[in-house]
């Protein structure tokens, strides 16, 4: 099944996305997280695509999107979400699975409380939801949410390091003989662009409006019952499988899978990752999908 690439203009924002699969089949919407970009989805989309319309982004500020320098557009999860809420109404998007991986997790759920009716199902691959998902690894973001000055604004300023990127973020739990460097040097050349770092460390502070929503995230969880399906890489020295446990408090019939792979599982175990996705639809999905 062929790829296909484009922009939508949203805005002041020229929305990178590339999709496969039949225009008439149920829509998964693919929500990639930090520091990446839709191109973490390029070995998922291929083993999903004869039954689903897969689309995936770009946020604001990642890949190859076009968006406003900052001063003159605001880098926050609302704003991010605002956009991607735009993409979809632009590309006719009005019933659609969520795919959610770390940032992409506060983006789609903004998504889901804000339109709850067009939401068929979530896929949450270590993407977080409650503070029982966090490890012990947030310290200098935790302590930059509280008191953003400058000295703690550039102790956050690690997390963007090559090294960072490459061993602590893809490499950590997963096995080296699986792990293509593709991914992450494209993670480690984006962040290298003129003003990248910047709009990230806006994110970093902004992220703390996520742990606030994460309340009203469960809520929704409670009242509307979205079909759940929890994909997690359980080394995943972020994100720990308590947050994928967690989803079941709210969603009790949530499906719970914990992968031998890292915060990055798509890397590794895409056939897995794409196994589970199509029995979940079989099983808790189905035509809703």
């Amino acid at each position: 099944m062929t790829t296909r690439y484009g922009f939508q203009q949203v805005g002041e924002v020229d929305v990178f996305y590339r999709e496969a699969g039949p225009r008439d089949a149920p829509v998964i919407l693919l929500l990639h997280g930090f520091p990446t970009a839709s191109h973490m989805f390029r070995d998922l989309i291929p083993l999903l695509a004869d039954r689903f319309r897969l689309i995936a982004p770009d946020l604001p500020g990642f890949g190859q999107t076009k968006a406003p320098p900052r001063g003159t557009f605001d880098y926050t999860f609302d704003r991010l979400a605002d956009v991607i809420e735009g993409f979809t109404a632009a590309m006719s998007l009005d019933r659609y699975a969520l795919y959610i991986f770390d940032y992409g997790a506060p983006v789609g759920l903004r998504l889901a409380t804000r339109h709850p009716e067009r939401v068929t199902a979530i896929i949450s691959q270590n993407g977080n939801a409650y503070v029982d998902g966090f490890s012990n690894e947030w310290g200098p973001w935790e302590t930059y949410w509280r008191e953003p000055s400058a000295e703690n604004r550039e102790a956050c300023r690690p997390s963007l390091a090559p090294d960072t990127i490459r061993n602590w973020q893809y490499g950590t739990g997963a096995d080296p003989r699986l792990l293509s460097p593709d991914g992450y040097e494209l993670d480690i050349a984006y962040m290298a662009r003129p003003g990248a770092q910047e709009i990230q460390l806006d994110l970093i502070l902004d992220y703390r409006s996520n742990v606030a929503l994460y309340p009203s995230f469960q809520a929704y969880f409670r009242e509307h019952r979205p079909p759940l399906l929890a994909v997690w890489g359980r080394h995943d020295p972020a994100f720990v499988p308590a947050g994928a446990a967690a989803y079941q408090r709210d969603l009790p019939d949530a499906q719970v899978h914990l992968l031998d792979a890292g915060h990055f599982a798509l890397e590794t175990h895409a056939r897995e990752v794409a196994a589970l996705i199509r029995t979940f639809f079989d099983d808790r999905v189905g035509g809703a999908g």
